[in-house]
């Protein structure tokens, strides 16, 4: 009777974590409009000529035009011909998967924000902007939402995800969409690797974003220090952290770079953001590769580059 009862209570834990979530999510959705306004400021997403339906603009006739794409109408205003021009419609499918382990819920004192909290923001942000590009933009596992309220819908998605997964879930994907991923991306190189190809393999491109707390990067304690583990129970017990760091960079970097390599092999991007630095800075660089690769679906080798405090793997 006991083991029954145990076995139908709630997990306290993971319910406080689902209600904190829950309180948070309107914040964090007025935080990620915000900054999607800033970053679109100057910017016009997919705003160019091409094939489609809704009217963009008139421009001057040019002799390489057709002269069944001049608008009479227009023109007999003028002394000059004009082309009327429609807005370029491509179907397009970006996938979002934001990692909601526990090892995300960790924010140190250098950091007015959890990693969780920031990879929710950069998630809508860049859902704000890739729907009012008229793009579709969904969850990995779950069904593209488009227009003015697909943000809101995906941010009602990650609130009901009660997953604890470190990796993106296993799911079909169409060929020539995108798909963003926002991790601390410190599981071990080789099972991230086996699930990145598994995307990869089905003519997706990729852009991963490993989101880490500034401690995590720089080690900056001293002195007797317990570090205890996110996801589990292991724990650790260092007389003098100080003499730990330069070990732990190093690893760090190596990690790091194994993951550049990665995302190298698999024509992918890569960026590294911490949780201090303004949330504005990754989503304009992601936003701004999305915007690149419109011309052009084949996979090309790229490069790290450093770009302040951000790493990035760059198509050239």
């Amino acid at each position: 009777m006991a083991a029954t009862e145990r076995k139908l209570q709630p997990f306290p834990a993971e319910e406080a974590e689902a209600h904190s979530l829950a309180a948070r999510m309107p914040a964090l959705l007025i935080e990620a409009q915000r900054v999607a306004h800033t970053v679109a400021h100057g910017t016009h997403g997919r705003r160019r000529a091409g094939p489609g339906e809704t009217f963009w603009q008139f421009r001057h006739y040019d002799q390489n035009d057709s002269l069944s794409g001049i608008d009479w109408r227009r023109s007999a205003s003028s002394d000059h011909l004009f082309v009327r021009e429609r807005e370029w419609e491509a179907a397009h499918t970006a996938w979002l998967w934001v990692d909601l382990s526990a090892s995300m819920r960790f924010r140190s004192t250098l950091a007015r924000v959890s990693k969780e909290s920031r990879a929710v923001v950069l998630a809508l942000a860049l859902t704000e902007l890739l729907a009012r590009g008229g793009e579709r933009v969904g969850i990995i596992g779950g069904v593209p939402f488009r227009g003015r309220n697909a943000t809101r819908r995906v941010a009602e998605v990650l609130l009901r995800d009660t997953g604890d997964a470190s990796l993106p879930p296993h799911a079909k994907l169409s060929r020539f969409s995108e798909c963003l991923l926002f991790s601390d991306f410190l599981e071990p190189v080789e099972e991230t690797a086996k699930r990145m190809q598994s995307i990869a393999s089905q003519g997706v491109r990729g852009h991963m974003v490993q989101v880490l707390d500034p401690a995590e990067e720089t080690l900056p304690y001293e002195g007797r220090t317990e570090f205890s583990a996110s996801e589990g129970r292991d724990r650790v017990i260092a007389g003098r952290a100080e003499n730990l760091r330069e070990l732990y960079q190093e690893r760090l970097k190596r990690h790091r770079t194994d993951l550049i390599e990665l995302a190298q092999r698999l024509g992918w991007s890569f960026l590294v953001h911490h949780t201090d630095r303004p949330p504005e800075e990754v989503v304009l660089a992601v936003h701004n590769r999305l915007a690149g690769l419109e011309r052009d679906y084949r996979y090309r080798a790229h490069r790290p580059i450093v770009l302040g405090e951000t790493v990035a793997a760059e198509q050239p």
